[in-house]
């Protein structure tokens, strides 16, 4: 008999130990922090993942938990050199290693290289997903080649002529300082 295994409340210990394996094809929309950070743009996009479970054997201890996670994804941002969309190609290929409890993970935090989570019977899937997209974001996004003209200037005509009208202030000290001087 096999178990369904659900991703929104997933029994950690049971999954690994059967060595089982989950997969989904989410719409963009389940993961609210990344459609917050998509600020509307391209709600049709999928985030495409799967999730295996694997027992393995450490000698004189009892055998550790573990779940490889891979995720891809198009995350849609504004590209910061034209401000339009750029659609930023994501991708996650990680394993974490599950202990005890979360005192547990903080203890085991600094000895290890290891990603490490408290089992859970009730263990939010998608929340992990979501969390490893949102840090494989870039921290700015942009476009190899933007698609419009991005003007390299750092002013313009308009702005230049705006400025040659506005009266100088020290133009004014420099008048009354040569009339004082007359005096």
């Amino acid at each position: 008999m096999t178990k369904d295994y659900t991703p929104d409340r997933l029994d950690i210990k049971a999954f690994v130990q059967a060595g089982a394996h989950l997969q989904g094809h989410d719409s963009l929309l389940k993961y609210e922090r990344l459609m917050q950070e998509a600020q509307g743009l391209r709600p049709d996009l999928y985030v495409d993942w799967q999730a295996r479970g694997e027992l393995r054997a450490v000698e004189g201890l009892a055998p550790e938990l573990w779940l490889h996670l891979t995720v891809q994804a198009i995350q849609p941002l504004l590209c910061q050199r034209c401000l339009t969309p750029v659609d930023v190609p994501l991708e996650v290929d990680r394993w974490f290693r599950f202990v005890a409890n979360e005192a547990a993970a903080e203890a085991l935090d600094d000895e290890t290289e290891e990603d490490l989570l408290a089992i859970s019977r009730e263990f939010d899937l998608r929340a992990l997903i979501e969390d490893e997209l949102l840090m494989d974001l870039p921290v700015v996004a942009r476009h190899d080649e933007c698609p419009v003209s991005v003007p390299m200037a750092s002013s313009s005509e308009e702005f230049d002529a705006a400025e040659a009208e506005k009266p100088n202030p020290f133009a004014a000290l420099s008048n009354f300082k040569a009339g004082k001087s007359s005096h």
